[in-house]
Protein backbone atom coordinates (compact mmCIF):
# COMPACT_ATOMS: atom_id res chain seq x y z
CA UNK A 1 0.00 0.00 0.00
CA UNK A 2 2.82 2.46 1.06
CA UNK A 3 4.79 1.80 -2.30
CA UNK A 4 1.28 2.51 -4.33
CA UNK A 5 0.79 6.04 -2.20
CA UNK A 6 4.33 6.04 -3.38
CA UNK A 7 4.19 5.81 -6.92
CA UNK A 8 1.13 7.97 -7.10
CA UNK A 9 3.26 10.59 -5.18
CA UNK A 10 6.07 10.01 -8.16
CA UNK A 11 3.36 10.05 -10.96
CA UNK A 12 1.53 12.89 -9.73
CA UNK A 13 4.57 14.99 -10.10
CA UNK A 14 5.81 13.25 -13.12
CA UNK A 15 2.42 14.42 -15.07
CA UNK A 16 2.84 18.08 -13.59
CA UNK A 17 6.33 18.37 -15.40
CA UNK A 18 5.12 16.92 -18.39
CA UNK A 19 1.68 18.99 -18.73
CA UNK A 20 3.84 22.29 -17.35
CA UNK A 21 6.76 21.06 -20.75
CA UNK A 22 3.64 20.59 -22.89
CA UNK A 23 1.96 23.59 -22.56
CA UNK A 24 4.53 26.11 -21.83
CA UNK A 25 2.80 27.06 -18.25
CA UNK A 26 4.69 26.82 -14.44
CA UNK A 27 4.66 23.93 -13.02
CA UNK A 28 3.03 25.15 -10.00
CA UNK A 29 0.19 26.90 -11.94
CA UNK A 30 -0.32 22.68 -13.04
CA UNK A 31 -0.24 21.90 -9.20
CA UNK A 32 -2.46 24.25 -8.13
CA UNK A 33 -4.80 23.22 -10.31
CA UNK A 34 -4.59 19.64 -9.10
CA UNK A 35 -4.76 21.40 -5.95
CA UNK A 36 -8.09 23.03 -7.02
CA UNK A 37 -9.18 19.78 -8.27
CA UNK A 38 -8.45 17.27 -5.24
CA UNK A 39 -10.22 19.83 -2.86
CA UNK A 40 -13.66 19.50 -5.63
CA UNK A 41 -13.51 15.60 -5.09
CA UNK A 42 -12.51 16.18 -1.30
CA UNK A 43 -15.94 18.32 -1.06
CA UNK A 44 -18.04 16.34 -2.85
CA UNK A 45 -17.35 13.31 -0.25
CA UNK A 46 -17.50 15.46 2.80
CA UNK A 47 -19.51 18.00 1.80
CA UNK A 48 -19.79 21.03 -0.60
CA UNK A 49 -20.29 23.45 2.18
CA UNK A 50 -17.02 23.01 3.99
CA UNK A 51 -14.15 25.15 3.22
CA UNK A 52 -12.07 22.06 2.07
CA UNK A 53 -8.38 22.55 0.62
CA UNK A 54 -5.51 20.36 -0.95
CA UNK A 55 -1.81 20.92 -0.72
CA UNK A 56 0.41 18.91 -2.82
CA UNK A 57 4.29 18.90 -1.12
CA UNK A 58 6.40 20.10 -4.36
CA UNK A 59 8.97 18.29 -3.20
CA UNK A 60 7.90 14.38 -2.56
CA UNK A 61 4.20 15.01 -3.98
CA UNK A 62 2.38 14.33 -0.88
CA UNK A 63 -1.22 15.35 -0.98
CA UNK A 64 -2.59 16.41 2.34
CA UNK A 65 -6.35 17.34 2.60
CA UNK A 66 -7.61 19.86 5.42
CA UNK A 67 -10.84 21.63 6.71
CA UNK A 68 -10.66 24.85 7.36
CA UNK A 69 -12.60 26.89 10.20
CA UNK A 70 -12.55 30.93 10.58
CA UNK A 71 -12.87 31.97 13.79
CA UNK A 72 -15.38 34.99 14.18
CA UNK A 73 -17.35 36.97 16.85
CA UNK A 74 -20.75 36.23 15.36
CA UNK A 75 -20.52 33.09 12.93
CA UNK A 76 -22.68 33.41 10.00
CA UNK A 77 -22.01 29.79 8.60
CA UNK A 78 -21.31 26.97 10.61
CA UNK A 79 -19.99 25.02 8.43
CA UNK A 80 -16.86 27.50 7.86
CA UNK A 81 -17.00 29.95 10.80
CA UNK A 82 -16.57 29.10 14.72
CA UNK A 83 -17.05 31.29 17.81
CA UNK A 84 -14.14 32.00 19.81
CA UNK A 85 -14.91 29.94 22.73
CA UNK A 86 -15.39 27.05 20.65
CA UNK A 87 -12.60 27.55 19.10
CA UNK A 88 -10.26 27.52 22.43
CA UNK A 89 -11.88 24.59 23.94
CA UNK A 90 -10.33 22.69 20.65
CA UNK A 91 -6.92 25.16 20.10
CA UNK A 92 -5.76 27.16 23.19
CA UNK A 93 -4.55 30.34 22.42
CA UNK A 94 -6.21 30.56 19.05
CA UNK A 95 -6.95 34.41 18.25
CA UNK A 96 -9.54 36.46 16.26
CA UNK A 97 -9.61 36.01 12.61
CA UNK A 98 -7.20 32.70 12.77
CA UNK A 99 -8.23 29.61 11.28
CA UNK A 100 -8.44 26.22 12.69
CA UNK A 101 -7.03 23.44 10.50
CA UNK A 102 -8.19 20.31 10.97
CA UNK A 103 -6.35 17.45 8.78
CA UNK A 104 -8.96 14.83 6.42
CA UNK A 105 -8.09 11.28 5.83
CA UNK A 106 -7.01 11.01 2.24
CA UNK A 107 -10.02 10.12 -0.02
CA UNK A 108 -10.04 7.21 -2.71
CA UNK A 109 -11.47 8.76 -5.90
CA UNK A 110 -14.30 6.74 -7.81
CA UNK A 111 -14.89 7.26 -11.32
CA UNK A 112 -16.78 10.40 -11.47
CA UNK A 113 -14.52 11.76 -9.01
CA UNK A 114 -11.43 11.29 -11.04
CA UNK A 115 -13.19 12.85 -13.85
CA UNK A 116 -14.63 15.97 -12.43
CA UNK A 117 -11.09 16.29 -11.26
CA UNK A 118 -9.81 15.70 -14.69
CA UNK A 119 -12.19 18.62 -15.84
CA UNK A 120 -11.01 20.68 -13.57
CA UNK A 121 -7.46 20.17 -14.23
CA UNK A 122 -7.68 20.81 -17.81
CA UNK A 123 -9.80 23.97 -17.06
CA UNK A 124 -7.48 25.44 -15.01
CA UNK A 125 -4.52 24.56 -17.38
CA UNK A 126 -6.04 25.92 -20.64
CA UNK A 127 -6.88 29.42 -18.41
CA UNK A 128 -3.13 28.99 -17.79
CA UNK A 129 -1.91 28.33 -21.16
CA UNK A 130 -4.27 31.27 -22.24
CA UNK A 131 -2.63 33.71 -19.52
CA UNK A 132 0.56 32.40 -21.04
CA UNK A 133 -0.14 33.51 -24.48
CA UNK A 134 -1.75 36.75 -23.72
CA UNK A 135 1.63 38.11 -21.66
CA UNK A 136 3.90 36.62 -24.15
CA UNK A 137 2.00 38.54 -27.21
CA UNK A 138 0.91 41.19 -25.80
CA UNK A 139 4.50 42.88 -25.95
CA UNK A 140 4.71 41.32 -29.65
CA UNK A 141 2.42 43.97 -31.08
CA UNK A 142 4.36 45.51 -34.26
CA UNK A 143 6.28 42.05 -35.07
CA UNK A 144 5.71 40.38 -37.96
CA UNK A 145 5.53 36.98 -37.27
CA UNK A 146 5.69 33.16 -39.40
CA UNK A 147 3.00 30.77 -39.18
CA UNK A 148 1.17 27.42 -40.73
CA UNK A 149 -2.70 27.92 -42.06
CA UNK A 150 -4.55 26.20 -39.38
CA UNK A 151 -8.05 26.76 -41.62
CA UNK A 152 -9.34 29.01 -43.67
CA UNK A 153 -12.86 29.91 -43.17
CA UNK A 154 -14.72 31.79 -45.98
CA UNK A 155 -11.55 34.00 -46.30
CA UNK A 156 -10.94 34.22 -42.37
CA UNK A 157 -7.81 32.67 -41.86
CA UNK A 158 -6.45 30.82 -38.58
CA UNK A 159 -2.94 30.82 -38.27
CA UNK A 160 -0.41 28.57 -36.16
CA UNK A 161 2.27 30.54 -34.95
CA UNK A 162 3.67 27.56 -32.43
CA UNK A 163 2.64 28.56 -29.33
CA UNK A 164 -0.42 30.23 -30.23
CA UNK A 165 -3.01 30.90 -32.85
CA UNK A 166 -3.66 34.63 -34.65
CA UNK A 167 -6.52 35.59 -36.55
CA UNK A 168 -6.15 37.39 -39.93
CA UNK A 169 -9.76 38.54 -41.23
CA UNK A 170 -10.35 38.55 -44.61
CA UNK A 171 -10.39 42.14 -45.21
CA UNK A 172 -6.65 41.87 -43.08
CA UNK A 173 -5.53 39.76 -46.23
CA UNK A 174 -4.47 40.90 -49.63
CA UNK A 175 -6.59 40.64 -52.55
CA UNK A 176 -7.06 38.06 -54.49
CA UNK A 177 -4.79 36.59 -52.23
CA UNK A 178 -5.78 32.84 -51.19
CA UNK A 179 -4.58 30.33 -48.45
CA UNK A 180 -4.95 26.80 -48.35
CA UNK A 181 -4.33 24.61 -44.75
CA UNK A 182 -0.67 23.77 -44.48
CA UNK A 183 0.64 27.20 -46.40
CA UNK A 184 3.74 28.94 -44.74
CA UNK A 185 2.32 32.75 -44.16
CA UNK A 186 3.75 36.00 -42.94
CA UNK A 187 1.87 38.56 -41.03
CA UNK A 188 2.10 41.48 -38.80
CA UNK A 189 0.49 41.80 -35.31
CA UNK A 190 -1.29 44.61 -34.67
CA UNK A 191 -3.42 43.68 -31.79
CA UNK A 192 -3.61 41.13 -28.86
CA UNK A 193 -6.70 41.61 -26.92
CA UNK A 194 -7.60 39.60 -23.65
CA UNK A 195 -11.15 38.22 -23.87
CA UNK A 196 -13.75 35.59 -22.36
CA UNK A 197 -12.92 33.06 -24.80
CA UNK A 198 -8.91 33.75 -24.27
CA UNK A 199 -6.52 35.67 -25.88
CA UNK A 200 -7.29 36.61 -29.47
CA UNK A 201 -4.21 37.70 -31.89
CA UNK A 202 -5.28 39.53 -35.01
CA UNK A 203 -2.55 39.75 -37.69
CA UNK A 204 -2.83 41.36 -40.87
CA UNK A 205 -0.50 41.59 -44.21
CA UNK A 206 -2.62 44.64 -45.85
CA UNK A 207 -1.68 46.91 -42.40
CA UNK A 208 1.19 49.71 -43.43
CA UNK A 209 3.21 48.86 -40.97
CA UNK A 210 3.16 45.09 -42.49
CA UNK A 211 5.27 47.03 -45.73
CA UNK A 212 7.61 48.95 -43.33
CA UNK A 213 8.59 46.04 -40.98
CA UNK A 214 9.96 44.37 -44.34
CA UNK A 215 11.36 46.83 -45.39
CA UNK A 216 13.35 46.71 -42.23
CA UNK A 217 14.17 43.43 -42.61
CA UNK A 218 15.25 43.83 -45.71
CA UNK A 219 17.30 47.14 -45.39
CA UNK A 220 19.98 46.50 -42.64
CA UNK A 221 20.37 50.16 -42.81
CA UNK A 222 16.62 50.75 -41.12
CA UNK A 223 17.00 47.93 -38.88
CA UNK A 224 20.22 50.04 -37.82
CA UNK A 225 18.10 53.36 -37.59
CA UNK A 226 20.44 55.08 -39.75
CA UNK A 227 17.32 55.30 -42.08
CA UNK A 228 14.24 55.74 -40.53
CA UNK A 229 10.63 55.48 -42.53
CA UNK A 230 8.46 58.14 -41.88
CA UNK A 231 5.43 57.48 -43.09
CA UNK A 232 3.59 54.60 -45.14
CA UNK A 233 0.34 54.90 -47.24
CA UNK A 234 -1.09 51.36 -49.05
CA UNK A 235 -3.74 50.56 -51.19
CA UNK A 236 -3.27 47.08 -50.21
CA UNK A 237 -2.42 44.64 -52.96
CA UNK A 238 -2.35 47.30 -55.67
CA UNK A 239 0.12 49.96 -54.87
CA UNK A 240 1.61 51.98 -51.95
CA UNK A 241 4.43 54.88 -51.01
CA UNK A 242 6.36 54.81 -48.60
CA UNK A 243 8.68 57.81 -47.46
CA UNK A 244 12.36 57.39 -45.81
CA UNK A 245 14.72 59.96 -43.84
CA UNK A 246 18.53 59.22 -44.08
CA UNK A 247 20.47 60.67 -40.65
CA UNK A 248 23.69 60.18 -42.27
CA UNK A 249 24.08 62.21 -45.30
CA UNK A 250 26.51 59.97 -47.04
CA UNK A 251 23.39 57.75 -48.00
CA UNK A 252 20.67 57.85 -49.98
CA UNK A 253 17.54 56.58 -48.85
CA UNK A 254 16.04 56.05 -51.43
CA UNK A 255 18.89 54.18 -53.14
CA UNK A 256 19.83 52.28 -49.88
CA UNK A 257 15.87 51.19 -49.88
CA UNK A 258 15.83 49.81 -53.45
CA UNK A 259 18.82 48.32 -53.46
CA UNK A 260 21.46 46.64 -56.20
CA UNK A 261 19.54 46.19 -59.58
CA UNK A 262 16.08 46.59 -57.26
CA UNK A 263 16.96 43.65 -54.91
CA UNK A 264 15.59 44.98 -51.58
CA UNK A 265 12.69 46.07 -52.65
CA UNK A 266 11.61 43.25 -55.02
CA UNK A 267 11.65 41.44 -52.18
CA UNK A 268 8.96 43.24 -50.39
CA UNK A 269 7.26 43.76 -53.60
CA UNK A 270 7.52 39.58 -53.69
CA UNK A 271 5.75 39.15 -50.42
CA UNK A 272 3.20 41.37 -51.03
CA UNK A 273 2.11 40.13 -54.09
CA UNK A 274 3.32 42.63 -56.59
CA UNK A 275 2.08 45.39 -55.03
CA UNK A 276 3.61 48.95 -56.69
CA UNK A 277 5.66 50.67 -54.19
CA UNK A 278 6.77 54.28 -54.20
CA UNK A 279 9.78 55.01 -52.13
CA UNK A 280 10.19 58.77 -52.09
CA UNK A 281 12.62 60.80 -49.72
CA UNK A 282 10.71 62.16 -46.86
CA UNK A 283 10.52 66.86 -46.50
CA UNK A 284 10.40 68.37 -43.31
CA UNK A 285 9.12 71.42 -45.48
CA UNK A 286 4.89 69.98 -46.47
CA UNK A 287 5.40 71.71 -50.12
CA UNK A 288 8.68 69.57 -51.16
CA UNK A 289 7.16 66.47 -49.29
CA UNK A 290 4.01 67.05 -51.31
CA UNK A 291 5.65 67.65 -54.78
CA UNK A 292 7.41 64.55 -53.89
CA UNK A 293 4.76 62.28 -52.86
CA UNK A 294 2.67 62.99 -55.88
CA UNK A 295 5.83 61.64 -58.06
CA UNK A 296 5.94 60.20 -61.01
CA UNK A 297 4.35 63.79 -61.93
CA UNK A 298 5.86 67.07 -62.46
CA UNK A 299 5.04 70.03 -60.26
CA UNK A 300 5.00 73.57 -61.37
CA UNK A 301 3.39 75.06 -58.46
CA UNK A 302 2.54 74.73 -55.04
CA UNK A 303 0.10 76.93 -52.58
CA UNK A 304 -0.46 75.99 -49.00
CA UNK A 305 -3.46 77.02 -46.69
CA UNK A 306 -2.39 76.02 -43.03
CA UNK A 307 -5.07 76.90 -41.21
CA UNK A 308 -7.58 74.72 -43.31
CA UNK A 309 -4.90 71.57 -43.37
CA UNK A 310 -5.24 72.16 -47.70
CA UNK A 311 -2.94 72.31 -50.88
CA UNK A 312 -3.26 73.27 -53.87
CA UNK A 313 -1.14 71.97 -56.43
CA UNK A 314 -0.88 72.85 -60.17
CA UNK A 315 0.52 70.53 -63.10
CA UNK A 316 1.01 71.07 -66.42
CA UNK A 317 -2.16 70.03 -68.55
CA UNK A 318 -0.49 66.48 -69.43
CA UNK A 319 0.52 65.20 -66.23
CA UNK A 320 -3.03 65.82 -64.85
CA UNK A 321 -4.35 62.14 -65.32
CA UNK A 322 -0.82 61.09 -64.08
CA UNK A 323 -0.59 63.03 -61.11
CA UNK A 324 -4.46 62.42 -60.19
CA UNK A 325 -4.09 58.27 -61.31
CA UNK A 326 -6.06 55.91 -61.85
CA UNK A 327 -9.06 56.22 -59.58
CA UNK A 328 -7.52 59.13 -57.74
CA UNK A 329 -4.99 56.26 -56.18
CA UNK A 330 -2.25 58.49 -56.98
CA UNK A 331 -3.42 61.69 -54.78
CA UNK A 332 -5.40 59.64 -52.33
CA UNK A 333 -2.06 57.86 -51.43
CA UNK A 334 0.00 61.10 -51.29
CA UNK A 335 -2.30 62.89 -49.22
CA UNK A 336 -2.84 59.94 -46.44
CA UNK A 337 1.13 60.19 -46.46
CA UNK A 338 1.65 63.43 -45.83
CA UNK A 339 -1.37 64.33 -43.81
CA UNK A 340 -2.42 67.15 -46.43
CA UNK A 341 -5.72 67.21 -48.34
CA UNK A 342 -4.00 67.64 -52.30
CA UNK A 343 -6.31 69.29 -54.55
CA UNK A 344 -5.33 69.07 -58.36
CA UNK A 345 -5.71 71.29 -60.92
CA UNK A 346 -3.69 72.38 -64.29
CA UNK A 347 -2.14 75.44 -65.42
CA UNK A 348 -5.46 76.96 -67.51
CA UNK A 349 -7.03 76.14 -64.54
CA UNK A 350 -5.53 77.79 -62.12
CA UNK A 351 -4.64 80.76 -64.66
CA UNK A 352 -8.40 80.96 -65.18
CA UNK A 353 -9.47 81.10 -61.77
CA UNK A 354 -6.87 83.62 -60.88
CA UNK A 355 -7.92 85.92 -63.69
CA UNK A 356 -11.54 85.30 -62.21
CA UNK A 357 -10.59 86.16 -58.62
CA UNK A 358 -8.84 88.94 -59.80
CA UNK A 359 -11.80 90.45 -61.56
CA UNK A 360 -14.08 89.88 -58.64
CA UNK A 361 -11.59 91.67 -56.14
CA UNK A 362 -11.36 94.68 -58.81
CA UNK A 363 -15.36 94.42 -59.20
CA UNK A 364 -15.05 94.93 -55.64
CA UNK A 365 -12.88 97.46 -54.76
CA UNK A 366 -14.98 99.39 -57.83
CA UNK A 367 -18.21 99.09 -56.06
CA UNK A 368 -17.13 99.93 -52.32
CA UNK A 369 -13.99 102.85 -53.24
CA UNK A 370 -15.47 104.14 -56.12
CA UNK A 371 -12.84 104.44 -58.34
CA UNK A 372 -11.98 103.20 -61.93
CA UNK A 373 -10.71 99.74 -62.64
CA UNK A 374 -6.75 100.93 -63.41
CA UNK A 375 -6.68 101.84 -59.30
CA UNK A 376 -8.77 98.67 -58.47
CA UNK A 377 -6.46 96.61 -60.78
CA UNK A 378 -3.31 98.17 -58.83
CA UNK A 379 -4.60 96.78 -55.32
CA UNK A 380 -5.18 93.15 -56.31
CA UNK A 381 -1.68 93.11 -58.29
CA UNK A 382 -0.43 94.51 -54.82
CA UNK A 383 -2.33 91.64 -53.04
CA UNK A 384 -4.90 93.57 -50.96
CA UNK A 385 -7.76 90.42 -51.12
CA UNK A 386 -10.02 92.47 -48.49
CA UNK A 387 -11.31 96.07 -47.99
CA UNK A 388 -10.13 95.50 -44.72
CA UNK A 389 -6.66 95.52 -45.50
CA UNK A 390 -7.41 98.85 -47.90
CA UNK A 391 -9.01 100.46 -44.38
CA UNK A 392 -6.29 99.65 -41.93
CA UNK A 393 -3.29 99.04 -44.03
CA UNK A 394 -0.86 101.99 -42.73
CA UNK A 395 -0.72 104.86 -45.19
CA UNK A 396 2.89 104.45 -45.97
CA UNK A 397 2.28 101.14 -47.37
CA UNK A 398 -0.74 102.11 -49.44
CA UNK A 399 1.56 105.22 -51.15
CA UNK A 400 4.10 103.09 -52.06
CA UNK A 401 1.99 101.48 -54.72
CA UNK A 402 3.36 102.37 -58.39
CA UNK A 403 1.24 105.70 -59.29
CA UNK A 404 -0.26 106.01 -55.61
CA UNK A 405 0.95 109.26 -53.11
CA UNK A 406 -0.04 109.94 -49.63
CA UNK A 407 -3.51 111.79 -50.54
CA UNK A 408 -4.48 108.86 -52.73
CA UNK A 409 -3.82 106.40 -50.13
CA UNK A 410 -5.58 108.73 -47.34
CA UNK A 411 -8.44 108.61 -49.47
CA UNK A 412 -8.60 105.32 -50.35
CA UNK A 413 -8.41 104.31 -46.55
CA UNK A 414 -10.82 106.92 -45.58
CA UNK A 415 -13.18 105.25 -48.43
CA UNK A 416 -12.79 101.55 -47.08
CA UNK A 417 -13.60 102.45 -43.65
CA UNK A 418 -16.56 104.40 -44.09
CA UNK A 419 -18.00 101.69 -46.58
CA UNK A 420 -17.38 98.97 -43.92
CA UNK A 421 -19.02 101.14 -41.26
CA UNK A 422 -22.00 101.29 -43.18
CA UNK A 423 -21.75 98.16 -43.87
CA UNK A 424 -21.78 97.15 -40.37
CA UNK A 425 -24.82 99.80 -39.60
CA UNK A 426 -27.11 97.83 -42.22
CA UNK A 427 -25.76 94.67 -40.65
CA UNK A 428 -26.32 95.65 -36.75
CA UNK A 429 -30.35 97.11 -38.01
CA UNK A 430 -31.00 93.57 -39.66
CA UNK A 431 -29.37 91.31 -36.44
CA UNK A 432 -31.58 93.60 -34.42
CA UNK A 433 -34.66 92.60 -37.04
CA UNK A 434 -33.83 88.83 -36.93
CA UNK A 435 -34.08 89.29 -32.80
CA UNK A 436 -30.16 88.15 -32.12
CA UNK A 437 -29.84 88.67 -28.48
CA UNK A 438 -27.53 91.83 -27.64
CA UNK A 439 -25.61 89.87 -24.74
CA UNK A 440 -24.69 87.41 -28.18
CA UNK A 441 -23.90 90.10 -30.23
CA UNK A 442 -21.64 91.37 -27.24
CA UNK A 443 -19.10 88.27 -27.90
CA UNK A 444 -15.45 88.76 -29.15
CA UNK A 445 -15.28 87.34 -31.96
CA UNK A 446 -18.57 87.97 -33.54
CA UNK A 447 -18.62 90.53 -36.68
CA UNK A 448 -22.29 92.00 -37.59
CA UNK A 449 -21.98 90.09 -40.92
CA UNK A 450 -21.40 87.38 -39.22
CA UNK A 451 -24.14 87.76 -36.35
CA UNK A 452 -26.63 88.16 -39.32
CA UNK A 453 -25.71 85.13 -40.64
CA UNK A 454 -26.04 83.12 -37.51
CA UNK A 455 -29.35 84.74 -36.81
CA UNK A 456 -30.55 83.57 -40.28
CA UNK A 457 -29.90 79.88 -39.49
CA UNK A 458 -31.65 80.37 -36.05
CA UNK A 459 -28.71 81.12 -34.03
CA UNK A 460 -30.40 83.98 -31.95
CA UNK A 461 -29.11 83.52 -28.01
CA UNK A 462 -25.96 82.62 -25.49
CA UNK A 463 -27.48 79.23 -25.59
CA UNK A 464 -28.27 78.70 -29.18
CA UNK A 465 -24.53 79.25 -30.20
CA UNK A 466 -23.44 77.51 -25.99
CA UNK A 467 -25.02 74.20 -27.68
CA UNK A 468 -23.12 74.06 -31.04
CA UNK A 469 -19.93 72.43 -31.47
CA UNK A 470 -17.02 74.03 -33.31
CA UNK A 471 -17.22 72.00 -36.74
CA UNK A 472 -20.88 73.12 -36.39
CA UNK A 473 -20.28 76.58 -36.52
CA UNK A 474 -17.94 76.38 -38.67
CA UNK A 475 -19.77 74.43 -41.41
CA UNK A 476 -22.52 77.24 -40.69
CA UNK A 477 -20.51 80.05 -41.56
CA UNK A 478 -18.92 78.99 -44.44
CA UNK A 479 -16.73 81.59 -46.10
CA UNK A 480 -17.56 83.93 -42.48
CA UNK A 481 -16.03 80.94 -40.78
CA UNK A 482 -13.14 81.21 -38.24
CA UNK A 483 -10.43 78.61 -37.95
CA UNK A 484 -10.82 75.83 -35.31
CA UNK A 485 -9.20 77.51 -32.25
CA UNK A 486 -11.16 81.08 -32.59
CA UNK A 487 -14.09 78.79 -32.65
CA UNK A 488 -13.61 76.83 -29.59
CA UNK A 489 -12.61 79.81 -27.52
CA UNK A 490 -16.19 82.02 -29.08
CA UNK A 491 -18.10 78.77 -28.01
CA UNK A 492 -16.25 78.42 -24.91
CA UNK A 493 -17.29 82.19 -24.56
CA UNK A 494 -20.58 81.40 -25.03
CA UNK A 495 -20.83 78.84 -22.52
CA UNK A 496 -19.38 81.12 -19.66
CA UNK A 497 -22.86 82.07 -18.64
CA UNK A 498 -23.61 78.65 -17.65
CA UNK A 499 -20.80 78.35 -14.95
CA UNK A 500 -21.38 81.88 -13.58
CA UNK A 501 -24.36 80.53 -12.59
CA UNK A 502 -23.59 77.61 -10.28
CA UNK A 503 -23.16 78.28 -6.71
CA UNK A 504 -19.57 78.06 -5.41
CA UNK A 505 -18.63 74.90 -3.30
CA UNK A 506 -18.50 75.41 0.33
CA UNK A 507 -15.22 76.13 1.53
CA UNK A 508 -14.20 77.88 -1.74
CA UNK A 509 -13.45 81.57 -2.92
CA UNK A 510 -16.38 82.53 -4.53
CA UNK A 511 -14.05 85.26 -6.44
CA UNK A 512 -12.22 82.26 -7.89
CA UNK A 513 -13.25 81.22 -11.64
CA UNK A 514 -14.03 77.93 -11.95
CA UNK A 515 -11.24 76.40 -15.08
CA UNK A 516 -14.39 76.60 -17.36
CA UNK A 517 -15.45 80.02 -16.49
CA UNK A 518 -11.95 81.12 -16.75
CA UNK A 519 -11.26 79.04 -20.24
CA UNK A 520 -14.12 81.10 -21.86
CA UNK A 521 -13.29 84.04 -20.71
CA UNK A 522 -9.79 83.78 -22.07
CA UNK A 523 -11.39 83.21 -25.34
CA UNK A 524 -13.62 86.03 -25.61
CA UNK A 525 -10.16 88.11 -25.37
CA UNK A 526 -8.88 86.21 -28.83
CA UNK A 527 -9.64 88.27 -32.18
CA UNK A 528 -10.71 86.24 -34.98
Amino acid sequence: MMESTALFRTELLQVADAVAREKSIERDEVLEAMEQAIAKAGRGKYGHEHDIRAEIDRRNGEVRLRRFLEVCEEPENEFTQVTVADAQKRQPGIALGEFIIEDLPPIDMGRIAAQTAKQVIVQKVREAERQRQFREYKDRIGEVVNGIVKRNEFGNVTVDLGRAEAMMRRDESLPRETFRTGDRVRAYIYDVREEQRGPQIFASRSHPQFMAKLFAQEVPEIYDSIIEIKAVARDPGSRAKIAVLSRDSSIDPVGACVGMRGSRVQAVVSELQGEKIDIIPWSGDPATFVVNALAPAEVTKVVLDEEQGRIEVVVPDDQLSLAIGRRGQNVRLASILTGWDIDIMTEDEESRRRQEEMGARSQLFIEALDVDDVIAHLLVAEGFMTLEQVAFVPVEELGEIEGFDEDVATELRARARTYLEELDRKNEEKRRELGVADDLAGLSGLSPMILVSLGEKGVKTLDDLADLASDELIEMLGDLAPNATDADAIIMAARAHWFADEAPEEGTDPSAETPAASEAANGQGQEV
